[in-house]
């Protein structure tokens, strides 16, 4: 079977690299094969993955061939998998540059990169956006549009997967969400408070025992 993300990332160049660096023939071996697909389709797994996320990196190509690559971030799980294909988002006003948006207009390749810093896991995936606009009456506006997040959306980002590959957790940083901290520290306290109180009441009777002889 043929691994989807690797049948598209290994152009005729990277192989050749690979060849020069003495890795064509474990990856031709693990990521090769017949005509028959794996990883092109998400799992439930990266599903989970994904809706647990709160940004990730979305990469476009210009007509001019530049890439650009953006940070996108929204609530826990605003990126959401409406399939086993596809993955949407809502995109809200911001500073109105529009270097993703007008890329997408020419060439709708893009590649994502979703990090989970704490567990020290990325996910890479491939695939092809459509941009289309979300009012409130469209079905999707249902489905990506988050009430309680202070922003107008404007646009619904489509992207139907062609393949993903997880990635090793090699020089990723351990890095944790400043609400994750702050929970840890809230049951840290708790727990001391409830101790303070257990020897509260502990002290008078450990005072007032007659000395043993």
């Amino acid at each position: 079977m043929s691994h989807a993300f690797a049948h598209i990332a290994f152009t005729p160049s990277v192989k050749s690299a690979q060849q020069r660096d003495g890795s064509r023939a474990g990856y031709a071996r693990s990521f090769e094969g017949d005509d028959m697909a794996f990883n092109d389709r998400l799992g439930p797994s990266e599903i989970e993955f994904i809706s647990a996320q709160r940004s990730f990196y979305l990469a476009t190509v210009s007509e001019t061939g530049w890439p650009y690559v953006q940070h996108r971030g929204g609530p826990r799980g605003f990126l959401k998998a409406l399939d086993d294909k596809t993955l949407a988002f809502a995109d809200y006003a911001g500073n109105r540059q529009f270097i993703s948006v007008g890329n997408l207009s020419r060439n709708d390749r893009v590649a994502m990169i979703l990090m989970d810093y704490a567990q020290r896991v990325r996910l890479k995936l491939l695939g092809r956006l459509h941009v289309r606009d979300l009012s409130p009456s469209d079905d999707l506006a249902d489905t990506l549009v988050d009430p309680t997040y202070r922003a107008r959306p404007q646009r619904a980002m489509v992207i139907t997967v062609e393949g993903f590959d997880w990635n090793c957790p090699q020089h990723i940083p351990v890095r944790f969400d400043a609400e994750d901290v702050q929970a840890a520290l809230d049951a840290r306290d708790q727990r001391i408070a409830s101790l303070e109180a257990e020897l509260a009441v502990l002290r008078p009777a450990a005072t007032s025992r007659p000395p043993s002889s």
